[in-house]
């Protein structure tokens, strides 16, 4: 008996067939549709971008934006809050930094990234001085989950920035004016001196035509006879500005020191964990001073660090690992740098490693050996793999 002859005794036989004739007429051929899948996620979540530089201006005297474009004319969207990796090579050594996307979501034609100068800054001293109008850059696709949802966060946000970290929240006061969206946003932004203010003017122009924004810049140090918001962002300078707490979002984004400030002065108004968005903003500027820091270990401290294929390097206490193997030619994927998305991990064979507990590893890592060399700094002489 034939395998067909077997198939007809088959209860149902007959009505199957049928329908694989009619599927054969009508239906989709998917194996002409082979490939088409990767190149829709690719669109959409590219592993790189090429983007050329079309504009540079000043924001302040120690802030650029730099205005990106795609080289082939698409741009994949992004949410109000997200960032890009930023790939640079500078002066033979291959690195990266995040950078907060400051444009609407709204606006599909560009990208902008809005660059302030930090003290012997590597990275932004080489996009504020160096990079030019006309050069092509190349970072990887939006990421980030630093962004405003409907279904949890409501529509009385608040926003507390500190120094360029008004850039993620810039790119979202942008979207809901532009678009009069229905949230109301109350932004109080803190810097030290009021020229230290990043797009000042615009803040205001955009809180005088729209009534669902509310701007009020804190200015730190101010100078003798400044009539406006002095002070720290604290619990009572708060409630002072916006009043009742009661059923609202904060979002809140800045230097880490503003982190270890406000978190606690929000807690303190009886505000819920859940109703606190933080971006993660790079790693400590000084780690040592990290209270679980072992203080028998100086900054200055150096080690060495063994790779699996045998190449030794040297990394110092006080530097994440992720530069120390940059700095040595090794590129490690990354898009963070904050010790957040896990893409630069390492495995740990042997050594130790201090990581910060903004680090966040996750517990299946944490039991297989896993560090964020981004966020990784080595207590003693290493042993990794990549």
């Amino acid at each position: 008996m034939s395998i067909s002859d077997m198939q007809k005794m088959i209860s149902g036989y007959d009505r199957i067939a049928e329908e694989l004739e009619i599927c054969r007429k009508y239906g989709i051929d998917y194996y002409t549709q082979r490939g088409k899948w990767t190149q829709a996620v690719e669109k959409y979540h590219p592993r790189r971008l090429e983007l050329r530089v079309s504009e540079k201006f000043a924001e302040n005297a120690d802030t650029t934006t730099l205005r990106l474009v795609s080289t082939n004319g698409y741009l994949p969207p992004f949410r109000a809050g997200q960032y890009i990796n930023l790939f640079v090579e500078i002066e033979g050594i291959c690195t990266s930094r995040p950078y907060s996307i400051s444009s609407s979501p709204a606006q599909i034609a560009y990208y902008d990234l809005t660059v302030r100068r930090i003290p012997n800054g590597f990275v932004s001293d080489y996009l504020l001085d160096k990079v030019k109008v006309g050069d092509v850059l190349t970072s990887t696709g939006p990421a980030g989950h630093f962004y405003y949802s409907s279904i949890h966060q409501g529509n009385d946000l608040v926003f507390l920035a500190g120094g360029s970290g008004i850039t993620p929240l810039m790119s979202m006061i942008r979207e809901v004016t532009d678009r009069n969206l229905d949230r109301n946003i109350h932004l109080i932004y803190g810097v030290r001196k009021p020229q230290e203010a990043i797009f000042h003017e615009e803040l205001l122009m955009r809180s005088q035509r729209h009534s669902n924004f509310t701007y009020d810049l804190a200015v730190s140090e101010p100078e003798t006879g400044y009539e406006g918001i002095t002070g720290f962002i604290d619990a009572d300078l708060i409630k002072k500005q916006i009043g009742d707490v009661t059923g609202k979002t904060f979002f809140v984004c800045g230097p880490r020191e503003m982190y270890s400030f406000c978190i606690p002065e929000l807690e303190k108004m009886g505000v819920p964990g859940r109703r606190i968005r933080r971006e993660v903003f790079g790693t400590p500027a000084e780690v040592t001073k990290e209270p679980a820091w072992p203080q028998e270990v100086k900054a200055d401290a150096e080690f060495t660090v063994k790779l699996a294929r045998g190449q030794v390097i040297k990394a110092r206490a006080a530097e994440p690992l992720l530069i120390a193997l940059e700095r040595s030619g090794i590129v490690v994927d990354n898009c963070c740098r904050s010790g957040e998305c896990s893409l630069c991990r390492v495995k740990l064979q042997a050594g130790k490693v201090f990581q910060p507990a903004a680090a966040l590893v996750r517990k299946s890592d944490q039991e297989s050996g896993y560090v964020h060399s981004c966020a990784a700094y080595p207590l003693t002489d290493l042993e990794i793999l990549l």
